[in-house]
Order: C-alpha cells, then structure tokens, then sequence
C-alpha cells in the first residue's frame, strides 16, 4: 500500500527538526493554566480505565508527564528519529514507530488516547480515517484528549521551523464546530470542548476536546 504523501513529509520533517524540537518545545508543567488543567482531567479520567496511547508523542515529554501522573502511557509517532530521542530520555516508557492513519493496536485495547498537536498536519478529507482509528483502537467508556491548532479552513505550508530547519509538512486549520463533528461522525462523545485565543507568543487559537467512547 502506497502511503499517503502528507505522512511522508511529517516524518521526514520531523526527523530534520527533531533535536531542536525536544530543546525548544515546553515541558509540560511550564504549559499555560488551561492545557495543564486538562491534561490532569484527562489523566485522572484515563488512570484506572487501561493502557494509554500519546499519539503523535514526539520526544516523549508529555507521554512521561502523563505516567508521572499514575497513567500507563506509551508513546507513538511517525518520526524514527523522535522515536530514539524519547526512548534516550525515558528508556523506562515504551516508544514506537507508527502512524495514526493506520495504528498497530487491537480493537478496544486502549483506555484512552491522547492527540496533542499532531491531527492538524492531517489533511481533512483522511480525517474520518484517523478519528475511525481512535473509535476502533479505544475500550468502550475509553477516553480521548484531543489538543491542536484550529481556524477557519486555512491551509499554511510552512518553510522552516524550529532552528530554522526546511520542512514540507502542511496544516490544516479546522473550525473547533468541524473537529467536533467529525468525532461525532466516528462514534465519539464529545463532553468538553475549549478554544484558547493566542496569547503568551502564539500566533493562532488552540482547540481542545476530551471526548469518549460510548
């Protein structure tokens, strides 16, 4: 099976800026208020429900700061190069090679799922494809956390990024109203949804979803 070219350009892209991005990118516990705040109800929903996927988990800082937080959270992620710096910085955790569009995980196995800024580099026509994934791979009463940057439709293809490295990924700036639907379209519950206005250097709102499955 061919793989789909936006999969390609966000590994090979964030096997170019990997090193920079695990020096510049926040710890968890120095993210604003809000994303803190449910990050730990995400944690404490997910704690006694089964294993927990980080999908999308780069160099691994949210996927240890969720099992600082008593979850049994593993990491995934499309990029190799990510994959070894999170392995290198927290070899008590596992870490594997994957793609969301295609998950290497039993149906119903997780407890819950954590997105954090990675479906926005998802085009949206294989968004249903992704959100079916999550639908398939959590346990029924299973728990997703879904966090991003969201707009009005814009499409940006940024140049460079983190230590001014090339990169070829895109983004895809979806209304916080269009996210929701599509969840609801797999099968998932949505219970909170936030959208923060930029602030503190950010240049574009986030969204924020915590969602289940019935």
């Amino acid at each position: 099976m061919t793989e789909p070219s936006h999969l390609t350009a966000v590994r090979e892209s964030y096997d170019t800026v990997a090193a920079d991005y695990a020096r510049l990118v926040k710890e968890p516990a120095e993210l604003d208020p809000v994303s803190r705040a449910m990050l730990a109800a995400f944690a404490e929903s997910v704690r006694p429900l089964g294993p927990v996927a980080d999908l999308g988990c780069g160099p691994g800082k949210v996927t240890a700061h969720l099992a600082a937080l008593g979850v049994r959270a593993f990491g995934v992620d499309v990029s190799p190069r990510m994959v070894e710096l999170a392995r290198a910085a927290y070899p008590e955790l596992r870490f594997t090679v994957g793609s969301m569009t295609a998950l290497e995980i039993g149906d119903g196995e997780l407890g819950g799922i954590l997105a954090y800024y990675t479906v926005h580099h998802t085009p949206p026509q294989l968004l249903p494809t992704v959100f079916a994934e999550f639908h398939r791979t959590l346990a029924p009463g299973g728990r997703l956390m879904l966090a991003g940057h969201v707009g009005n439709g814009e499409h940006l293809c940024p140049k460079r990024a983190y230590g001014d490295h090339p990169v070829s990924y895109e983004w895809h700036l979806l209304p916080p109203d269009e996210i929701a639907e599509l969840l609801r379209r797999a099968g998932l519950v949505v219970m909170t949804r936030v959208v923060q206005e930029p602030e503190g250097g950010a240049k574009r709102q986030a969204g924020k979803f915590l969602a289940y499955k019935p």
